[in-house]
């Protein structure tokens, strides 16, 4: 039961990893980019970690190791700094991209005309 669980966690991590690359490669402008990759990795990057620490948890009813502590407690770091930077990322890189003077894809109305 467990590894269907596993294969699970990891086919949505893989799907929506997969997902951002196509994105990166079919949207038109660097905004559209910027969501995809930003939203769609760290949706997919979350639930791969969730497998890793599915795994670890079941490999320690199995073996009794101690380190499936140490995985869970990185997971949890890895998953708290993916989710603080990853959107501060983006906003860093999409604020760049606009006060560099690059717009958005047949924007109609632009609200920071003037203001940058």
């Amino acid at each position: 039961m467990i590894e269907w669980l596993l294969l699970v966690l990891l086919a949505i991590g893989v799907s929506f990893n997969l997902l951002a690359s196509i994105g990166i490669l079919r949207f038109p402008d660097v905004y559209t980019r910027i969501h995809a990759s930003t939203k769609c990795t760290t949706f997919g990057t979350i639930f791969i970690v969730l497998a890793a620490v599915t795994y670890s948890g079941y490999n320690w009813r199995l073996t009794r190791d101690v380190a499936w502590v140490t995985m869970g407690v990185h997971s949890a770091l890895v998953l708290i700094f993916l989710v603080l930077t990853n959107p501060v990322g983006a906003h860093a890189l999409g604020r760049a991209a606009r006060k560099s003077g690059i717009r958005p894809h047949r924007a109609v109305i632009d609200e920071l005309e003037g203001r940058l």
